[in-house]
C-alpha cells in the first residue's frame, strides 16, 4: 500500500517530482474514507506521477455548502503541502476527479467559485432529487417534502450558466441505472464545444470502488489458482480500463 498521509483533513498521497494534482471526490456514502474505498484507483493515479489530494465529506443535503466546505479543506491542504515542501513547485496543473456525488460537487466548485482547473474527470454522474437519492426518504418523511440544494433543475441552470472549466472527460459505464451523464455532455458540449470527451466503458456504477484480490499463488501452480487468477483478471477487466481512460486523457502523449 501506497504511504498516505492525513495533511488538514485530506489524504494526499505524493509522488516524488509530481506533475500535476488530483482532488478526487467521492460517492455520497463512501466519501468519508476515499484513500481506502478508492484506494486502487487513486494509487494508480498515484503511480503515473499524480499527487493526490481527496476530500472526506459527509452527505447533507446542502450540496452547495459541501461544495464550498471542500474546495476550502482543499485549498488550506495544498497550501500545507506548498508550505512544507511536500509539493515544491507553486504551479503544478490541477485537475478535478469526481465519481457520482462528487461530480456534482466538481460542477457546483467549477460554476460557483473562482478556481483555475486543468479540467474535470466526471465519472458516473448523477443528478437525481433527494426522493430518489436517499433510499426510504419518502417512508421517512412522507409529508414534507424534501430537496437538496440546488434541486436536480437548479444545478443544471447553475451549470449552464456558470461553469468555467472547459477541458472534461464522462465516463459513462454500460450497467449503471443511475447515470446521467448523456444530459450532463448535453450541457456542457452546448457551452464548450469539442472540449467535452465521452466514453462509455464496461461496468457498474461501483467499479470505481474495485479493491486489490490478494490470490497467493503456491509452489504449485493448480486449477484453483488458476481460477483465482482468471476472477482477479476478471475483476479487475472493467477497473483496468477506467484507469487507461483517464490516464489517456490526462497525458495523451504519454504511454500506460
Amino acid at each position: 500500500m501506497d504511504d498516505w498521509q492525513e495533511v488538514a483533513g485530506n489524504w494526499v498521497l505524493i509522488p516524488p517530482r509530481p506533475t500535476g494534482i488530483v482532488h478526487f471526490l467521492g460517492g455520497a456514502f463512501v466519501a468519508t474514507a476515499p484513500q481506502l474505498t478508492y484506494r486502487w484507483l487513486l494509487e494508480q493515479l498515484h503511480q503515473q506521477g499524480y499527487a493526490i489530494v481527496a476530500t472526506p465529506f459527509i452527505n447533507t443535503l446542502d450540496h452547495t455548502a459541501i461544495a464550498r466546505d471542500v474546495l476550502w479543506s482543499f485549498e488550506q491542504t495544498l497550501n500545507r503541502l506548498q508550505s512544507t515542501r511536500l509539493i515544491r513547485k507553486q504551479y503544478l496543473p490541477i485537475y478535478g476527479v469526481g465519481h457520482s456525488m462528487g461530480c456534482k460537487l466538481h460542477l457546483l466548485i467549477g460554476s460557483l467559485f473562482d478556481i483555475e482547473r486543468a479540467g474535470n474527470i466526471l465519472i458516473s454522474f448523477n443528478n437525481y432529487p433527494a426522493s430518489r437519492a436517499i433510499p426510504l426518504l419518502e417512508q421517512v418523511s412522507p409529508f414534507v417534502s424534501v430537496e437538496f440544494t440546488p434541486s436536480p433543475k437548479e444545478t443544471d441552470t447553475i451549470i449552464s450558466k456558470g461553469y468555467q472549466v472547459r477541458r472534461n472527460l464522462l465516463v459513462k459505464f454500460t450497467n449503471d441505472d443511475i447515470d446521467q451523464t448523456l444530459t450532463l455532455n448535453q450541457l456542457l458540449q452546448a457551452k464548450f464545444p469539442g472540449m467535452v470527451s465521452l466514453q462509455t466503458i464496461t461496468g457498474t456504477h461501483v467499479t470505481p470502488l474495485g479493491q486489490d484480490v490478494s490470490w497467493p499463488v503456491g509452489q504449485v501452480f493448480t486449477p484453483i489458482d488458476a481460477i483465482g487468477q482468471w476472477f482477479k483478471q476478471e475483476a479487475y477487466r472493467d477497473l483496468n480500463k477506467l484507469k487507461q481512460e483517464i490516464c489517456r486523457w490526462l497525458n495523451p502523449l504519454g504511454s500506460i
